[in-house]
Order: C-alpha cells, then structure tokens, then sequence
C-alpha cells in the first residue's frame, strides 16, 4: 500500500471527525464549510474554543492554545467564518492582560486528565501563544481590536529579543511574518542555533521544532533559511517516519490512548500537507 492510501485509512479509522472533515477537504475536494461545521462543536458560549481540540489536556474550558488549534485548522482548510473568529477575538480580549497578551492555558486543566508538560509554565501570558494568535489573524484577515492592541505588545516584548525556545520563536515569526517593516532572515537565522528544542538535524530522533514546521511550504517567506539538503533531509525523515499502521507517531508522552490517537491523527494529515507542499506525496 502506498504512503497516502495508507495514511488516509489510518485517518479514516482512527482520526477525529475534525481531521476526517480536513483531510476531505484537503485531498478529496470537500466543502470546507465541513470544517467549519466541525469546529463548532469545540466552540464555547465565551466564544473560545476548548474540549480538547488540542488534545494534550481534556479540559472543557476555553484556552488560548485551543483557539490557535482552531485558526491553525481553518488556515489549512481555507475556510472561513468571521463570525467564528471575531467571536474567540472576543474571548482573548476578555481573558487578556491589560496590555493584551494571553496564556495558552489556565488552571482550568488541573481539574483534567492532561499531559505531564501541560503545567503551570503555561499560564504565562507570552510571546507564545499571542504572537501566534497575531499572526494568524493576520493571515484569516480578521481585524479585531484585540489584534491591534496585542500587535503592539508583541513588537514591544521582540524589541528585548528573540525568545530562546524553539516553539516562542516560531510563534514569534508567525507575528513577525505581518509585522511593519518586513521579514528579516539575518537575526532569525543567527538566533535559531542558540534556542532551545530546535531540531536541526534530521536524524535526531527526539522532540523538536524542525525546519518544516518553520516552513512547511516551499513559497514559506521563512524557507530561504534553510538549505536545499537541510529541507531534502527532514522531507526524507518525515517520509521514513510513517508507521506500519500508516499514521505518523508522536515524540511526547500524552494523557491517555484517546489523545495519542487524536494527536497522531493530528500530525498525519500535517505530514500529508507537508509532503503534498514539497511534491514528495507519491499519490493522491
């Protein structure tokens, strides 16, 4: 069996509604309104979303990280519903500090299975998620008021320096991508040999942030940093990392078998995405 029919049966049997709905969308011609439609059940009458959509903690309440989760999922799906989106703008401005950074979660998780990362470093309101956040309201085309006010929190926080773990900087470079003045490669560059859990080296068989979550498409305002052989290597590694099952693995430890599956789910059709970007899908 090739490497996409095995990965679209390991979605199909395995994954969320959420990821089945997407991966219609993405490789069979689907109306992303299903998308959209699956989405709403995640969606809260705070207008956050929660319920584990990012299924590392179980919890019910609206969260900043879920609220990325679901921009990230209508990005990929070309979806859009602003109503939607304004609706959980809404709900960062109110959960915000005054300068209007947000955390990625709050202690609503203790009261849920989560996993053993999902502690208190996170409800720091920071560059991650917020300039994330930014970011991709930029790239949905949402203005908000919300976005203004934590636009300027983010250029104020960057203007003391590059965050030194790998995830902040990638958040960071989704706001930088939109920010005033253009992109430019020469810090970001310079800097990604210094942080934390960046994983350069496709062989490294640990958890990392790699080259393609970066630039996960060749067109990538962030792709010139990376050399040919780097972006060959990890397109190479991603390939060979498919499981006997057809679904891609996950490096970190999850709340429970429920999760894992819905993360593996996750991370396959972001695989699939990644390989159909490259032109290393061998069928679809």
């Amino acid at each position: 069996m090739d490497l996409f029919t095995a990965a679209r049966d390991f979605v199909r049997t395995d994954g969320r509604l959420v990821e089945r709905r997407l991966f219609a969308t993405l490789f069979e011609g689907a109306d992303p309104g299903g998308v959209v439609d699956a989405l709403r059940g995640y969606q809260n009458a705070d207008g956050g979303f929660g319920h584990a959509l990012e299924p590392d903690k179980r919890c019910p309440d609206s969260q900043g990280l879920d609220v990325e989760t679901a921009f990230d999922i209508l990005l990929a799906a070309g979806a859009h519903d602003d109503d939607l989106v304004r609706r959980a703008c809404d709900w960062l401005a109110s959960v915000a500090t005054g300068e209007g950074a947000v955390s990625l979660c709050t202690p609503a998780i203790e009261n849920y299975p989560r996993a053993e990362h999902m502690s208190d470093w996170t409800y720091r309101p920071d560059l991650n998620p917020t300039a994330g956040l930014v970011g991709r309201l930029h790239k949905l085309g949402v203005e908000h008021p919300w976005r203004e006010q934590a636009a300027a929190w983010c250029a104020k926080t960057l203007a003391d320096g590059l965050p030194g773990d790998a995830h902040a900087l990638h958040e960071a470079m989704e706001y930088l991508e939109h920010a005033p003045g253009g992109v430019d490669l020469d810090p970001i560059r310079e800097h990604l040999a210094k942080v934390s859990y960046f994983r350069a080296d496709a062989d490294d068989p640990e958890y990392g942030v790699t080259p393609l979550h970066l630039a996960p498409t060749p067109d990538s305002v962030w792709r010139p940093l990376f050399t040919d052989e780097q972006i060959a290597g990890h397109l190479d590694r991603l390939i060979a990392d498919q499981q006997p099952d057809g679904g891609w693995a996950i490096t970190w430890e999850p709340p429970g078998a429920a999760a894992k599956l819905e993360y593996r789910g996750v991370e396959t059709v972001r695989a699939l995405r990644t390989l159909q970007a490259y032109d290393r899908l061998p069928t679809s």
